[in-house]
């Protein structure tokens, strides 16, 4: 399993907080990048709108971080750790057969994007449309993170392969690399149509493909 992605170091400059304030403003301004990113990505967001967002002056930001660039490196190990609990929590759910854990997660994956009207998608799947204008590190960051994603998934559908649920002759490494590909598309699309119906379509497809039998398997 892929480790998380190591936050780099910070030089500490800017007039620093109050102790009883630092990680308080720390943690407001990790929030408030992840909700604007995740709705509209690295470039189109200021750093003005994200101290407006997080509440927090400008010399509290350089105090924790380097630049726009550091700022979005930790985002980036942030919203990894988020992810990486939030499938350990559904992909090693003994109370459900394997392939059906994949399943719950897409259901929750859903209702977290409805409770935001679907404004906000995947930081990963954001960051990675946009490295072209990024800083080189974070093209080798996302990739990362995506292997640690896959290589989660991949566990998991090893074991609905030992269940018989999945065929022997299957790929269990490029299933779950097509999993998470055909995933970050259908989390764009149900953004773009503002309903789960692509994430629905996606999963369904995907378990077809998965059980799949028969001689051109």
């Amino acid at each position: 399993m892929t480790a998380s992605a190591p936050v780099p170091q910070r030089p500490k400059r800017g007039r620093p907080p109050r102790a009883a304030d630092d990680q308080a403003a720390r943690k407001a301004l990790i929030n408030a990048g992840l909700a604007l990113l995740t709705e509209r990505g690295y470039a189109a967001v200021g750093l003005d709108e994200i101290l407006r967002r997080a509440g927090v002056p400008k010399g509290s930001f350089y105090y924790h971080f380097a630049s726009k660039a550091d700022f979005g490196l930790t985002l980036i190990a942030a919203y990894h750790d988020y992810m990486a609990q939030k499938l350990d929590r559904w992909l090693t759910d003994d109370s459900l057969p394997p392939l059906e854990r994949i399943r719950a997660f897409a259901s929750d994956s859903e209702q977290g994007m409805a409770r935001y009207d679907f404004t906000r998608g995947c930081l990963i799947g954001n960051l990675g449309s946009e490295t072209q204008s990024l800083v080189p590190e974070f093209e080798e960051r996302l990739k990362a993170v995506l292997s640690g994603w896959e290589a989660r998934t991949a566990q998991c559908l090893a074991l609905a392969q030992k269940d018989g649920s999945i065929g022997q002759d299957q790929s269990i490494s490029d299933l779950a690399a097509y999993f998470w590909i055909g995933w970050e598309g259908a989390v764009l699309r149900a953004r773009l149509e503002r309903h789960g119906g692509p994430l629905r379509l996606f999963i369904d497809g995907f378990m077809k493909l998965a059980t799949r039998t028969g001689p051109d398997r």
